[in-house]
């Protein structure tokens, strides 16, 4: 989450982060948010950097931040990575998740593709024609 603070009442070089499960500390160093982001990482998702549903909150303060909510998703995943922490219904779990955040109409959604991908075959573009089929969001 990204939180404007008014610029009359903090500098512009005003800025932390808090994360949800780490409440009591305020990041003003972005590479200690950094190491926190990859801490919380492994302890929910693993070292092997396996898919879950349980998301890491960061709320970031700042004058020049929009007040704006991010969600990173991870890719449609076929096949599960042999060695990892990938279940055996990870397409299942993956489609789900990215439904889960795109269905609600207030989401602007911005499907990421390889360059060297072919756009009619996007996982990510044809979910988001299966919920904005205008393609207004």
């Amino acid at each position: 989450r990204l939180v404007h603070l008014n610029p009359q009442e903090h500098e512009a070089s005003d800025a932390w982060a808090v994360f949800e499960k780490v409440s009591d500390k305020r990041y003003t160093d972005f590479d200690q948010v950094r190491a926190e982001i990859e801490r919380q990482t492994e302890l929910v998702a693993g070292s092997n950097k396996g898919i879950v549903n349980d998301p890491i909150v960061l709320t970031m303060y700042a004058p020049d931040a929009p007040d704006l909510s991010l969600v990173d998703l991870p890719g449609i995943t076929r096949v599960p990575v042999k060695g990892s922490d990938h279940p055996e219904d990870i397409e299942r779990l993956t489609r789900e998740m990215t439904l889960h955040y795109i269905q609600d109409p207030r989401t602007i959604i911005l499907a990421v593709l390889p360059a060297n991908q072919d756009m009619s075959v996007s996982d990510a573009l044809q979910l988001a024609k299966k919920v904005d089929p205008k393609g207004i969001r």
